[in-house]
């Protein structure tokens, strides 16, 4: 049984310093959005759709918080959709708005998920994508 994959990111743009963690495991994936230092924040999550054509509509709860909401759903839901896995999403944010900040924490999205991809792929592990 392989372990769970863990990258780690940080993107600097606009006059933000973003973190990400990420943490896979066989059956969920975790993403850790924060501001400055690694924080839990507003904790999002979603599970994948059930059925093979993917047309069912994603479901998604907030778990604990209330800032970030939106994109937290957001991100877990596309996540849980991405990987056929349980999706939880947490984002804080301590002085950056929510609506400043969503542009930025997308492309740390695709830089932790691609990179975990590229991972994967290089310990021999199947990817589901």
């Amino acid at each position: 049984m392989s372990r769970a994959t863990i990258v780690k990111e940080e993107i600097s743009e606009k006059n933000m310093h973003l973190l990400a963690i990420y943490i896979e495991t066989k059956n969920a994936v975790l993403v850790l959005f924060s501001e400055a230092e690694d924080q839990l924040g507003t904790l999002a999550a979603s599970v994948p759709p059930t059925t093979e054509t993917r047309i069912q509509p994603l479901l998604s709860s907030v778990l604990l918080g209330d800032r970030n909401t939106t994109t937290a759903r957001m991100l877990a839901e596309r996540l849980a959709s991405k990987t056929s896995k349980i999706g939880l999403v947490s984002i804080y944010l301590k002085t950056i708005s929510e609506t400043e900040a969503a542009p930025v924490i997308m492309k740390l999205f695709e830089k932790v998920t691609t990179v975990s991809n590229t991972q994967q792929k290089q310990e021999g592990e199947s990817v589901i994508t």
